[in-house]
């Protein structure tokens, strides 16, 4: 193949994300848009769980979660995280590494909005990552926020959005033999231009 042709082409890595995307919703059997999302601890330690994307925009990749889950404050201690998005059916995945910043305006009301109403409930009844004695508690819970809160739940102030602004985003396609093919942009700030290169497999 020529540089950066087919399924490669452009020169805007977040447009190229979101055409990748578009392709494996019309191609995974469910979820094309879950990414392995990576942080580390106040020691060092990494950790790594699948979460949802949410939106690629023009200048970030976003997600939701409780902000006192364990991935919420390894991010609050270290600002960066690293995200890797799979799919099978199109052999191909994007990886990306960057800085995040907390986002609790209106996006975050607008996305907890769209949620399913159980949904909405159930982020206020858990407190993700905290140990929990059994699901009965955990539905009493449920049931206790539902009694309060009713069928219009504000957003908890401790769930909301976070933003990757990546400093580096690679794209790779599977090869035959494995000689893969694999495109990396990156830049040292968000303020800065892209350098794009292609990597060896």
């Amino acid at each position: 193949m020529s540089e950066r042709d087919g399924k490669f082409a452009g020169d805007d890595p977040f447009a190229l994300a979101r055409a990748w995307l578009s392709e494996a919703e019309a191609s995974e059997i469910n979820d094309p848009n879950a990414m392995a999302l990576a942080t580390v601890d106040e020691t060092g330690l990494p950790n790594v769980r699948m979460v949802l994307l949410k939106d690629i925009s023009n200048d970030a990749f976003w997600f939701y979660t409780n902000y006192a889950s364990a991935k919420g404050r390894e991010i609050e201690t270290c600002g960066k995280a690293a995200l890797v998005l799979h799919w099978k059916s199109l052999r191909r995945q994007i990886r990306v590494r960057g800085t995040v910043t907390k986002e609790e305006g209106p996006e975050a009301d607008e996305y907890y909005a769209s949620r399913s109403l159980k949904s909405r409930l159930g982020a206020w009844a858990s407190r993700q990552s905290e140990s929990l004695s059994s699901r009965a508690h955990l539905m009493a819970e449920v049931a206790k926020i539902t009694a309060l809160k009713g069928a219009n739940p504000d957003r908890p102030p401790f769930w909301g959005g976070f933003k990757i602004t990546p400093v580096e985003i690679e794209f790779w396609a599977d090869g035959a033999f494995r000689l893969h093919d694999r495109f990396v942009w990156r830049r040292e700030s968000d303020a800065d231009s892209w350098n794009i290169e292609r990597l060896n497999p």
